[in-house]
């Protein structure tokens, strides 16, 4: 049988296996889904996955489920159906389930919490029967026109699970920071010390970064006694995202995106998804006057007396230095940080496909319509790379039934070959339950 393997157990995993889920129940072609996730369901939404202490708030209209935009058009006649089917999935059918639904429409249909949308993919998974292996992915070779993925269990036991497809998922580790100096705080320790109330007061913090985790750091950070707080980024000036209907239709219907030239994607994407706080966190700091904006990138990290200084870089101009008694690295993901799971010959067979060295702009225009790279013998979706040549939905929580329709559509590969895979029995498996 036809196996998708998929590395993360978050929202782009749960709306393949939902799909996938419709599809045999309506009698359409679909593989087995297998999920692969060392920690939980929607694990990064959770204060365990480093991101987040699960208290603040998603930046998406949770509207935005898994299902949508709800246009199934390419199930040979039966696109209604699915998204008929789909609904069952989505976010209100989640509500109604909890017997909450009521309550949330008149409370003005907030967003969740990070914690409550961990939740709902966790009732997603459950509801969808996924198959969910728990352990951590630690080498991927190619074996002909399937994928060879080695996993390590809980207790250190590994096992070798033969794909025909594989999908990758998730931004990397949390545990990352520029420099190893006790004032410098990646974002996992960042939320560990604040969601145990044990951060350090400060008289000058300093957060680096521009996007959505550097957002929800400053969204806390504010929220402690702190005498002046600075967000450090190259851009002029912390932009707010854009949250029009012009803009979010680009991310809704990726269509229209290829209309648009490679310039022109790349000024929609700085817009509106990368370097950009979402409106309700901007709201919060603009009443802030202890919040202020560092022009820069980060070039040098060094001791000075109790705090650390850091060297600011900017075009043009000569290098600043500032101190601070905490900075918090909120750089974000790595967005390469799976090409260490490739062993050499699988290294070889995907710079080949994308025609050099793996750059992130060469992955980025290797990604086909299906979001698989172009070329390689076997499919690897890398949903999180698509935004450049596909959409800017792709990547983030925007159109997540479209991303299962481009990836279920797509012809499978060559069967696994006989004997090559190992029972997933082999290691535990668990669909998180709370």
């Amino acid at each position: 049988m036809d196996r998708l393997l998929v590395v993360g157990a978050g929202p782009k995993a749960m709306a393949v296996a939902a799909k996938a889920y419709v599809l045999r129940e309506l009698g359409l072609p679909a593989p087995r889904v297998t999920v692969v996730e060392p920690n939980a369901v929607g694990g990064n939404w959770l204060p365990t996955g480093g991101w987040t202490d699960g208290r603040h708030r998603l930046g998406t209209s949770p509207e935005k489920d898994i299902g949508f935009p709800y246009r199934s058009t390419w199930a040979r006649g039966h696109g209604p159906a699915v998204d008929q089917a789909m609904m069952t999935f989505g976010w209100t059918a989640f509500l109604v389930d909890r017997g909450t639904y009521a309550e949330w429409v008149d409370r003005g249909r907030p967003s969740p919490e990070h914690a409550l949308w961990a939740k709902y993919l966790q009732w997603v998974a459950r509801r969808s029967g996924v198959e969910m292996i728990h352990g951590r992915v630690r080498s991927i070779r190619a074996a002909g026109a399937c994928w060879q993925v080695t996993i390590a269990g809980a207790e250190g036991a590994t096992v070798e699970i033969g794909a025909d497809r594989l999908m990758i998922t998730g931004p990397g580790s949390s545990k990352r920071s520029l420099d190893d100096h006790p004032k410098l705080l990646s974002i996992a320790d960042f939320w560990d010390l604040a969601g145990r109330r044990q951060l350090p007061v400060s008289s000058r913090a300093a957060v680096i970064g521009g996007g959505e985790t550097a957002g929800s750091a400053m969204d806390e950070l504010v929220r402690h006694d702190v005498l002046t707080v600075s967000v450090i980024s190259p851009a002029a000036t912390i932009y707010t995202r854009g949250e029009s209907y012009f803009e979010n239709s680009l991310f809704s219907d990726p269509v229209k995106w290829r209309a648009l030239s490679i310039a022109e994607r790349r000024d929609v994407v700085r817009r509106t998804d990368r370097g950009v706080f979402s409106v309700r966190v901007q709201e919060t700091l603009l009443a802030d006057n202890r919040v202020h904006h560092l022009q820069g990138r980060v070039v040098r990290v060094a001791e000075e007396g109790d705090g650390v200084a850091l060297t600011l870089r900017n075009e043009a101009r000569p290098d600043r230095t500032h101190t601070f008694d905490l900075v918090v690295d909120a750089t974000g993901g790595q967005p390469l940080w799976f090409l260490d799971l490739f062993d050499e010959e699988a290294v070889d067979l995907f710079e080949l496909a994308v025609g050099g060295p793996l750059t992130q702009a060469r992955i980025e225009g290797s990604i086909g319509d299906d979001l698989a790279v172009d070329r390689l013998p076997a499919k690897l979706y890398l949903p999180n790379m698509a935004g450049l040549a596909q959409g800017p939905g792709f990547p983030n929580l925007s159109c997540l039934g479209e991303l299962s329709d481009r990836i279920l559509a797509s012809a499978p590969a060559a069967p696994v070959v006989s004997g090559a895979s190992v029972a997933v029995s082999a290691l535990p498996e668990r669909v998180a339950s709370h």
